[in-house]
């Protein structure tokens, strides 16, 4: 028996009526937004008495709330700060700065080297708690009824790609993707929506007077880490004869979409359902499925197409769970995203592009669009960011700082994203080794040949030309920096040596996870 299979066994069966599953993700939500009584009581833990914890948690908000305003007032001209959404709707605004920034870099350099410092002391690799998913109502509510409910636990034997037929009761006439929420969003795509809607009809499968659909999941997810080069493997990958991928490049379904999160900051929006993303891989079905019929069904040749997902928010992104679990009590996120994927698919595969995460940090503030940007402005948003990290780690493990929501919507740069050997244990608790590949961007710049032969390796693809193998590798990088951002130059160098220090810790397990030294970035 599938080992899946063992998720659905000895579960209590009682639960609310809000997360009954005739239920849609909506009713979950509203009821949680609504009810913040009722939110706090799926807090998974208790630790003394919920008056004692209210007033903590209460302390613990106002300081951090005064640490930031005052921050933001003795540090830049900020006519606003607006906190996300969260579960207790916290709203704070500061007033306009009354003196101009006054960096003294030796300074502050001394500060902020000893806020590393007091990091780097209460740094813990402490194994993450895998979840008893038998004792765990809200899993068996959310991914049994509206994940396992979809999906088999077992896929067609003559694909390599994970598919299956699902039988189809609508009015072939009318629009299969008419409500779908990606097509009606994403307007760059709607060509390849209309294509699709055209071919739907001709690639429905009879058989016994029913009529079936071909679903699919991707073999392989592109998981991170965001400006590490994904966009580019995941451009070069696409030339493959036997590689598909989704639409749509980061549908972010999983991490994101899912909650009815398009970004936090605008809340909650209605949660994309999960047709709606299996509707992504109708493009790749449709070629599986002409060679399905091309096939003798007396051959049953094997279909070798392959079918990814590129989303690089997978491996990191799990902010989304505080708005169902309480984040005030110094607990950890008891499911991460890696755990929904395991229930479905225990043998999917997973590429992850690193680069120095110095370089990332600055390369991701570079990227996403503040005006006014300068080597000064990123060094001040760096020294924030290490502050606020401390006064975190002050009160709660590395691995509940790095899954704090409100943190890392407070911090002025991503400081989180480039812990990668935190991520990585933590995808290692429920996947093995053999079943992610891990790249240096660095590595791949340098020689992209060799780069995508291990890539293809990985994915056990088909032989290819010489010519064809040119193509994939000499075509120009994706995704480069902007002009304009290169002429702001490399930042600046106490920034560097601070950063350096900061990661120096999370590069050094790292390397030893991986018994790879390049993975230091000395």
């Amino acid at each position: 028996m599938d080992h899946r299979h063992g998720f659905l066994n000895g579960l209590d069966e009682k639960k609310p009526a809000f997360l009954h599953p005739s239920n849609r993700w909506t009713g979950v939500l509203t009821v949680i937004e609504n009810n913040r009584a009722q939110h706090q009581t799926w807090g998974l833990w208790t630790l003394g008495s919920v008056r004692k914890i209210k007033i903590l948690s209460f302390l613990f908000g106002l300081m951090v709330t005064v640490l930031i305003m005052a921050s933001y007032i003795l540090t830049r001209d900020q006519k606003g700060l607006f906190l996300t959404p969260s579960p207790y709707h916290l709203t704070v605004e500061s007033h306009p700065a009354q003196l101009p920034l006054n960096l003294s870099f030796a300074t502050d350099y001394t500060v902020v080297r000893e806020v590393v410092r007091s990091i780097v002391a209460r740094v813990d690799f402490s194994q993450r708690r895998v979840p008893d998913l038998r004792e765990t109502l809200f899993f068996k509510s959310v991914v049994c009824n509206l994940i396992f409910s979809a999906i088999p636990l077992k896929f067609l034997p003559h694909l390599k790609n994970p598919c299956w037929y699902e039988e189809f009761f609508g009015n072939v006439t009318a629009d299969p993707y008419g409500k779908n929420l990606y097509a009606l969003y994403s307007k760059r795509f709607q060509a390849v929506y209309d294509h699709l809607r055209r071919a739907f009809p001709a690639h429905l499968h009879q058989h016994t007077g029913r009529q079936y659909r071909l679903r699919c999941l991707p073999f392989f997810y592109i998981i991170g880490q965001p400006k590490c080069g994904t966009t580019d493997l995941y451009d070069r990958l696409q030339l493959h004869p036997e590689v598909h991928f989704t639409t749509m490049k980061e549908p972010h379904w999983w991490t994101r979409k899912r909650f009815g999160i398009i970004r936090l900051s605008n809340g909650f929006h209605n949660p994309y359902p999960l047709n709606d993303y299996l509707d992504l891989f109708d493009q790749a079905a449709n070629q599986i499925q002409d060679h399905l019929t091309s096939n003798s069904s007396k051959t049953h040749k094997k279909v070798d197409i392959i079918i990814g997902e590129a989303s690089a928010s997978t491996m990191w992104d799990n902010n989304a769970w505080v708005y169902f679990y309480d984040n005030g009590t110094k607990v950890e996120p008891p499911f991460l995203v890696q755990d929904f994927i395991h229930a479905v698919q225990p043998d999917a595969r997973f590429i992850v592009m690193l680069r120095d995460p110095v370089e990332r940090l600055y390369s991701d503030y570079l990227y996403f669009g503040m005006a006014n940007k300068s080597v000064e402005d990123f060094h001040e948003r760096v020294s924030e960011s290490l502050h606020l990290f401390e006064g975190c780690l002050a009160e709660r493990s590395i691995r509940s700082c790095i899954y704090n929501t409100t943190l890392n919507n407070l911090m002025p740069v991503r400081l989180q994203v480039g812990l990668y050997v935190i991520y990585l244990l933590d995808w290692l608790s429920v996947y093995s080794r053999e079943q992610i590949l891990i790249l240096r961007l660095e590595d791949h710049a340098a020689n992209r040949k060799i780069t995508m032969r291990r890539v293809f390796e990985f994915l056990k693809l088909g032989p290819l030309t010489l010519q064809k193998e040119a193509d994939i590798t000499k075509s120009p990088a994706s995704n480069t920096r902007r002009p304009a951002n290169r002429n702001l130059g490399p930042m600046l160098p106490i920034t560097k040596e601070i950063l350096q220090s900061f990661y120096e810790p999370f590069n050094q397990r790292l390397a030893r996870v991986l018994r790879d030294p390049a993975f230091l970035w000395m």
